[in-house]
């Protein structure tokens, strides 16, 4: 939009822009698409919220790779809430269950919302405290919006919609999958202030959510265990790596108090912006596209990485990562990274 100067105009260059890297146009949705869907979502109690409009959440739009559409079944308004996310160990063990509940429960008593993914374990113990609390809690769904993932959480996953938020940037009906619960954890991480890991095995998921945490500017917290529990491990080592240690609720906010002081808001971008066919020129360059995709590999690089390798300007890189994007060649990650698909 920043390019083109208008959505509609936006939407009319996307084919062309797909096609330059994928050598076939892109088909746009036509709006009897967009409605379905839209009815779709509303026939599940559900509504879309889209980056820049007031409802959206302003700490998720910091984020550099913030999602362009939420869906949220419940409470828009909890998403701009100061809220703390609780996420560990799916096989959680009981003791860390109950630490998970309390936490969630005593944070959630000093008006915090609390933010997981309503997954097995610690994510469904930090949602029950909030709402045995009368809190606020957020779900983050992998899936559509009206998927329950795990279907036992269904009870718990309407207590959620009607007492906070359920929220998903996939379209609904869509049943999620195992690259869909890392995009999940940044969102997870986006919409807190802070994020406090409780069990968390070495190749744990959490883990992932408190590496975006720390790449978004977050604060990473972890409850120690016992060294010779396996689901204590990832929790540890990130103590180790300099995350905060906490006990319980007092230590969270403790650390997060200055926070709540302080008001974020968003860049104000103007209603439009001329159009620059000077750029467009350049991204043509085929020796531009060579370089750059000579740069890309499954391994995450950044994007300032490859304006400094490829000795492009800016904006012709990002125009030319965009046409990769919208080809389904390129995904973007945390900390303003992407790689090849």
């Amino acid at each position: 939009m920043d390019h083109f100067g208008s959505a509609h105009d936006a939407i009319a260059g996307l084919p062309e822009l797909a096609g330059r890297a994928a050598g076939k146009k892109l088909v746009v949705p036509d709006a009897g698409t967009a409605d379905a869907e839209l009815a779709q979502l509303a026939a599940c109690g559900a509504r879309l919220i889209t980056l820049g409009e007031p409802d959206y959440p302003v700490s998720l739009a910091q984020i550099d790779d913030a999602p362009p559409t939420l869906a949220v079944r419940g409470d828009v308004s909890i998403l701009s809430d100061p809220g703390i996310g609780i996420v560990g160990a799916r096989n959680a063990s009981t003791n860390g269950q109950r630490l998970a509940e309390t936490m969630a429960r005593d944070l959630a008593d000093t008006g915090l919302s609390i933010v997981s993914g309503l997954a097995r374990g610690i994510d469904t113990a930090a949602h029950h405290g909030a709402l045995v609390a009368h809190g606020k809690t957020v779900a983050v769904m992998a899936g559509g919006v009206d998927i329950v993932y795990p279907p036992e959480n269904q009870a718990l996953y309407e207590r959620v919609a009607e007492q906070g938020a359920v929220v998903s940037e996939m379209p609904p009906g869509l049943k999620p999958q195992a690259r869909h619960f890392p995009r999940r954890n940044r969102i997870v991480s986006g919409l807190s202030l802070g994020v406090v890991i409780v069990e968390a095995a070495q190749r744990s998921g959490s883990l992932i959510t408190a590496r975006m945490a720390g790449e978004q500017g977050r604060d990473v917290l972890a409850v120690p265990g016992s060294p010779l529990d396996p689901r204590s491990y990832g929790a540890n080592r990130l103590i180790r790596e300099g995350a905060t240690l906490v006990r319980d609720a007092s230590d969270v906010l403790e650390l997060i108090h200055p926070m709540l002081e302080r008001s974020v808001s968003v860049p104000e971008h103007p209603d439009t912006v001329p159009r620059q066919p000077r750029l467009e020129l350049e991204s043509d360059n085929e020796k531009a596209r060579h370089s750059i995709a000579e740069c890309l590999s499954p391994e995450p690089v950044a994007v300032d990485e490859i304006v400094r390798r490829c000795q492009l300007t800016a904006p012709v890189v990002r125009t030319i990562l965009l046409e990769l994007e919208l080809a389904g060649r390129l995904e973007r990650l945390p900390g303003n990274r992407v790689a090849a698909l």
